[in-house]
């Protein structure tokens, strides 16, 4: 996805362009509610993150323009606001979904997915495939090399979220997020461990390892890669 970020904190909007570009998409950020308009009238994108209360135009001014103008790209309105009252002027100003603040990233990027898809954007695969390496999110096959093999919950989840973001580099703060539904660390070697169960099953026995260790920065599941292991 290509998506538009207007927020005028730089320590969230840092934050929020870094987490979107981890797990694959195009953030480009603007500071207050005009530049905002202007990249938003001007740019193609697939959602909107905006931020209500913003300098120079606020963000439901924003949303009320684009709306005028006839440009319906999706909108996801992040506030500190956040009473029903507050939601419901979001929505009626043109806003597609109202996120209070604090919020956790796990969950605005599942909204954005969905507002993405609503309006148009590609459907998410049932089939993921690396190499010869197979995952069926329907029926919860996996399989290598045509040979069925057997995971635990955790450990479908843990590949699911690692072939869905397949070439990139997954971070632990990811994994926590994405697979274990924690907003913090643990400070356990649960990820580690998961991750030395899965590769045994998807990598022993073959000639072409396939889930990585990058070091320093997370974990990357790619066919053909040559990357430090743990």
């Amino acid at each position: 996805m290509r998506l538009l970020i207007i927020e005028d904190d730089r320590e969230s909007a840092d934050y929020l362009v870094k987490a979107f570009r981890e797990v694959g998409h195009v953030a480009d950020l603007a500071s207050d509610g005009e530049e905002g308009l202007s990249l938003a009238d001007g740019g193609d994108y697939d959602v909107l993150v905006i931020d209500r209360m913003l300098p120079k135009r606020d963000g439901l001014s924003v949303i009320g323009c684009l709306r005028d103008k006839g440009i319906r790209t999706p909108v996801l309105i992040l506030s500190a606001l956040g009473q029903v009252d507050d939601r419901i002027k979001g929505l009626r100003a043109g806003g597609d979904d109202y996120l209070p603040k604090p919020y956790s990233f796990a969950e605005l990027l599942a909204r954005v997915e969905v507002l993405s898809r609503r309006h148009g954007g590609r459907a998410e695969e049932t089939v993921y495939r690396v190499g010869d390496l197979e995952l069926d999110r329907l029926s919860h096959r996996v399989a290598r090399g045509g040979e069925e093999l057997t995971l635990q919950p955790r450990e479908f989840r843990l590949l699911e979220y690692l072939m869905k973001h397949a070439g990139q580099v997954v971070t632990r703060t990811m994994l926590l997020e994405n697979v274990w539904d924690y907003h913090f660390d643990p400070q356990t070697n649960v990820i580690d461990v998961h991750v030395s169960r899965l590769r045994s099953k998807i990598d022993k026995g073959f000639a072409q390892p396939l889930l990585h260790t990058i070091r320093g920065a997370g974990y990357m599941i790619r066919d053909g890669v040559h990357s430090s292991r743990a």
